[in-house]
C-alpha cells in the first residue's frame, strides 16, 4: 500500500500568532500511540493551552488534547498526556538556548500529517503586550483598507 503524500492539516493554533511574537519555528515529530494516530487522522485535536517544555535534554509537549478514539477499547489513550517530541540534537540545543531568555516560551502552532507522519510545528515565542496586539490589528486594518482602495481605483470606481 503506497504511503500518503503531501501535507494534511489536523489542527492549528491561530490564537498563538495573536498572543505571541514568533521568533523562530521548528518542525518536530510526535511520539504517539495507535489510537492517538487514528484520532488525529479523523481530524480531532486541540492545541489550546498547549506548550513545550524541556526536561533532561529532551522536549515534551504538554496540554495538547487528542480525544479518545471512538472505536478504541481498553487500549485507548489518555487525552491530555505528555507527548515526547522528536528533534535533532542540534535543534534541541538551539531551542534550549533560546528558551533560557526571559519571557520566551515554546508554543505549538499546528499539527499535521506530512507524508504519513504526524508532525507539529513549534514556535519559539515571546508574549505580546496588549498595546502590541492593538497595533498589529490597526496595521492589518490599514493594509486591508489600502488594498481595497487600490482595487476600487483599478476598476475605475473611485
Amino acid at each position: 500500500m503506497p504511503r500518503e503524500q503531501g501535507r494534511k492539516l489536523v489542527a492549528s493554533n491561530r490564537k498563538a500568532r495573536h498572543d505571541y511574537a514568533i521568533l523562530d519555528t521548528y518542525e518536530a515529530g510526535l511520539v504517539l500511540t495507535g489510537t492517538e494516530v487514528k484520532s488525529l487522522r479523523a481530524g480531532r485535536a486541540s492545541l489550546v493551552d498547549a506548550f513545550g517544555h524541556e526536561k533532561n535534554g529532551e522536549i515534551y509537549l504538554h496540554g495538547m488534547h487528542i480525544p479518545e478514539y471512538t472505536q478504541g477499547t481498553w487500549t485507548n489513550h489518555e487525552p491530555r498526556r505528555v507527548r515526547k517530541l522528536l528533534l535533532h540534537r542540534e535543534e534541541i540545543h538551539k531551542m534550549i538556548g533560546k528558551l533560557r531568555d526571559d519571557g520566551v516560551t515554546l508554543v505549538p502552532l499546528s499539527v499535521y500529517f506530512e507524508n504519513g507522519y504526524a508532525k507539529v510545528e513549534l514556535g519559539v515565542a515571546k508574549g505580546k503586550k496588549a498595546y502590541d496586539k492593538r497595533q498589529d490589528l490597526a496595521t492589518r486594518d490599514a493594509q486591508r483598507e489600502i488594498t481595497r482602495a487600490l482595487g476600487r481605483r483599478a476598476k475605475g470606481r473611485d
